[in-house]
């Protein structure tokens, strides 16, 4: 092992930590203070994760370990699946840093929110690198809590009642996955994530055990990844400012359940004890039922945030469908559509809040010409919405052709015709704001922009953030075929860890 390795990860997550403690000290007046720290760790993280990425690459480990109880350690570790979502976060952190930093100009406690901010993207970064199911857990809860001040930041009644949905929803998930965890150190130990899983054998003496814990380690973490029934908190948390919403949706919370779900079919069962114990028909049949569901909602949605907010309920469980199929090309397509979906969501609330902040636009038949008076971010949000209908050769489009192929090896015909169904409810709900922007008629003059210094359009610190996540949207797809892209590291993380449990 690397001598250096353990410092490496821990200036990791001490690059937004420590600026994040230290701002919640900081004056409402120390603008240029704050935006320095909230840069420079932003900064430093996505350094240092890209020094990270080139040493996995090279297969160097990476590992830190402390001991919590007798028998029970944390440890936190980097492979190529936790670098996936850890990367996606500091560049995406990033980005969402600097539009953060605009959006909330003028506004009270950014203090305050900035520093809840940084210890969101920490405990998120700690999510990544959980070397085994009680890591992952404290910094699951963690992330709960952090998250929470971020939501009711408005501190209106609306937002507060959303905050206590959320509570009561990620703190029930949480106790779920406690004692499933729990459990399940019972039967096997407290042991470390294991590409194929470490459970194999145990079916045996423990197969009913073994179903139960599985449905309660889903149910923990399908709250945050807001598969159905356990999704009515997420809709109702778009009363938080837009980087919140697009932190929530395209980084943090639902990332993070939808990650600890493939931690779970890929490093504690593994996808042929998942297969042999017949879980994977359930986990597919769930993440069907919450792509349609999600897809049927956003439809009969008007607000914008809101139909986002269900696409966003369909669209994770595609990566739970992608890991659920239990072959080399479904998961393929499940970890791409882990960072495909966070590019192209977080442009899409971009650009919902360019509408809201610029024009005050909350509403699809709001939109209304918008093109004519907004085209560099009505552009963005054609990327991110063709992008999530999967036209070729975007980023979504790469994610649902290796889904369909993975349908097709694992022999589940019906499956591809789910995702076709999901194309066309996308379609149906993504192409009237698009034709409402672009060639609709306004009966009314735009209101003046409220916002200081515009230029263009908006205020560059809006825009410049919502062109940057289209491009990545865009080059993700017809660059995927390019070395380091996101397919390419994917098929990297399978090839290497995960084809030869799948039986290639």
């Amino acid at each position: 092992m690397n001598a250096d390795s353990p410092w490496l990860l821990i200036f990791i997550l001490m690059s937004s930590l420590v600026p994040g403690v230290i701002i919640f000290f900081l004056g409402e007046r120390s603008r240029r203070l704050r935006t320095t720290l909230n840069l420079t760790g932003a900064g430093l993280k996505l350094v240092l994760v890209g020094v990270l990425l080139d040493g996995v690459r090279r297969g160097e480990v990476y590992e830190l370990r402390a001991a919590l109880l007798p028998g029970v350690e944390l440890v936190l570790a980097a492979d190529a699946l936790s670098l996936l979502f850890a990367a996606l976060s500091a560049v995406l952190w990033f980005v969402t840093t600097i539009y953060a930093i605009g959006y909330l100009e003028g506004a009270p406690n950014r203090s305050r929110f900035f520093g809840f901010f940084s210890l969101c993207v920490s405990a998120t970064v700690g999510i990544a690198f959980s070397g085994n199911l009680i890591t992952f857990l404290i910094f699951y809860e963690i992330l709960t809590l952090a998250t929470w001040p971020l939501v009711v930041h408005r501190g209106t009644a609306q937002s507060l009642r959303a905050g206590r949905i959320y509570l009561t929803y990620t703190l029930a998930g949480g106790a779920l996955l406690l004692a499933a965890i729990v459990w399940l150190s019972v039967l096997a130990g407290s042991r470390e994530f294991l590409p194929g899983g470490y459970l194999t054998g145990l079916e045996h003496a423990y197969e009913p055990q073994l179903k139960l814990i599985f449905a309660l380690l889903v149910a923990g973490f399908g709250v945050k990844a807001a598969l159905v029934p356990l999704h009515s908190w997420l809709p109702r948390a778009m009363v938080a400012p837009a980087p919140v919403s697009a932190l929530l949706h395209a980084v943090a919370v639902v990332k993070a359940g939808a990650f600890g779900i493939v931690r779970v079919v890929n490093d504690v069962y593994g996808s042929s004890l998942v297969l042999d114990l017949g879980l994977d028909l359930p986990l597919m049949a769930l993440a069907v039922t919450t792509i349609i569901y999600g897809s049927v909602r956003a439809l009969f949605s008007d607000d914008i945030k809101r139909r986002l907010a269900f696409s966003t309920v369909s669209q994770v469980s595609y990566i739970v469908l992608g890991v659920a199929l239990a072959g080399p090309l479904g998961a393929v397509g499940g970890l791409v559509h882990l960072v495909h979906q966070g590019l192209m969501k977080i442009t899409l609330f971009f650009c919902a809040g360019n509408f809201a902040e610029t024009l005050g636009i909350h509403k699809v038949k709001g939109m209304k010409g918008v093109g004519r008076r907004m085209p560099l971010t009505m552009a963005c949000f054609t990327i991110g919405a063709l992008g999530m209908i999967g036209m070729p050769p975007l980023a979504g489009f790469v994610s649902k052709w290796y889904l369909g192929l993975g349908a097709l090896q694992m022999e589940h015909v019906w499956v591809l015709g789910a995702l076709v169904v999901s194309s066309l409810l996308n379609a149906l709900y993504f192409l009237p704001p698009m034709i409402n922007g672009w060639f609709g008629r306004r009966e009314e003059p735009w209101p003046a922009s409220h916002l200081d210094h515009t230029r263009f359009e908006t205020h560059w610190m809006l825009l410049g953030p919502t062109l940057f996540a289209a491009a990545c949207a865009l080059g993700a797809g017809v660059l995927a075929g390019m070395a380091l892209s996101p397919l390419d590291w994917v098929s990297f993380i399978v090839e290497r860890d995960y084809a030869p449990e799948a039986g290639t």
